[in-house]
């Protein structure tokens, strides 16, 4: 096990910037989405065609985000190469093409990279953002993937908490003394700069990524799984609030495959992994995510039978406004 001294306190303060509260925010429900910002239903590679000008048009509809996803190789067996540019990198590019949209990972595949060179990449891309970049973090969905880089998949929850430990380490702290099990060790001799520009880089669980539910509700910002169920979204909320006690407890949030129906009055349908349904069926479902606690929703173009620019495009002028009240 690592022991860490000046470092931050288990339980993380809830943000309180601008950009922070355009994705998580009490009482309230936003849409973002996942890269690459189009519709590829019958390839696994997208085009990136227009990607540049995609992202403008997501920003000037009212999404509240744009999640870069970390897929490091072609699966043939998952089917989806993602938007197959490097996450960080394609976060600093989009920084120079956005003005307010919020910018995440989702998620960094945590036992697999080094934690340092992550801290260093997001606070790189929070600077170049000036504050608009939230970390998300992960253990992968692609097994296939460890032996590559000679990670034990058995371990990677470990992985993932010492990694997310020591990142808040090197971002908070000044000068931190860290020993770890799984990686190096701080001997209180080196400093990371630049600092978060708000005091510290929101971090999102991407995922359960192996990690009990008081372990989530006390270490992380914010939380998007892939359960949508009712059900599943008030058990999940209890917990997380039973487990929090009196500390701020993460916004939760949901990433889907999305398919916006051309027909406006088409009841929601679930084939598989992907959620087909109008948009009046949408607004109504979101509303009541909302009531239920629901912070945010991340969709997946990708098995899109329209357009990303007609769906964009649609959902920003129907129901992004209805979600704000506009």
């Amino acid at each position: 096990m690592f022991n860490a001294t000046n470092q931050a306190a288990t339980a993380r303060a809830a943000p309180q910037t601008e950009s922070w509260r355009r994705v998580f925010s009490p009482g309230k429900l936003t849409i973002g989405l996942l890269t690459p910002l189009e519709a590829y239903p019958d390839s696994p590679f997208p085009t990136l065609q227009a990607h540049q000008q995609l992202a403008k048009q997501t920003e000037e509809a009212g999404f509240a985000s744009i999640w870069l996803r970390d897929v490091p190789f072609y699966d043939p067996n998952f089917g989806d190469a993602a938007q197959m540019l490097d996450p960080f990198v394609y976060a600093g590019y989009l920084a120079a093409v956005t003005q307010k949209i919020t910018l995440g990972t989702a998620g960094i595949v945590t036992p697999l990279r080094e934690p340092l060179h992550i801290a260093k990449q997001a606070v790189t891309a929070d600077y170049l953002t000036n504050g608009r970049f939230a970390l998300g973090l992960s253990t992968g969905d692609r097994p296939v993937e460890y032996p590559a880089f000679g990670i034990d998949y058995a371990i990677r929850g470990e992985r993932y908490r010492e990694a997310v430990a020591l990142i808040n380490a090197v971002h908070q702290g000044r000068f931190p003394k860290m020993d770890t099990e799984y990686f190096g060790t701080l001997q209180g001799n080196l400093d990371m700069h630049p600092k978060p520009v708000n005091g510290l880089v929101p971090i999102v669980a991407i995922g359960r990524s192996r990690q009990p539910m008081e372990w989530l509700a006390n270490n992380v910002d914010g939380w998007i799984w892939s359960v949508d169920s009712e059900v599943a979204i008030v058990d999940i909320l209890a917990r997380l609030q039973e487990a929090a006690g009196d500390n701020p407890v993460p916004g939760y949030g949901y990433s889907t495959f999305f398919d916006l129906d051309a027909n406006p009055d088409a009841p929601y349908q679930r084939f598989y992994n992907v959620a087909r349904i109008g948009r009046n069926a949408l607004l109504e479902r979101l509303l009541h995510h909302r009531e239920l606690g629901v912070q945010h929703v991340a969709l997946n173009l990708k098995p899109s039978q329209r357009s990303a620019q007609a769906v964009i495009d649609e959902l920003g002028e129907y129901v992004l406004p209805a979600l704000n009240g506009d």
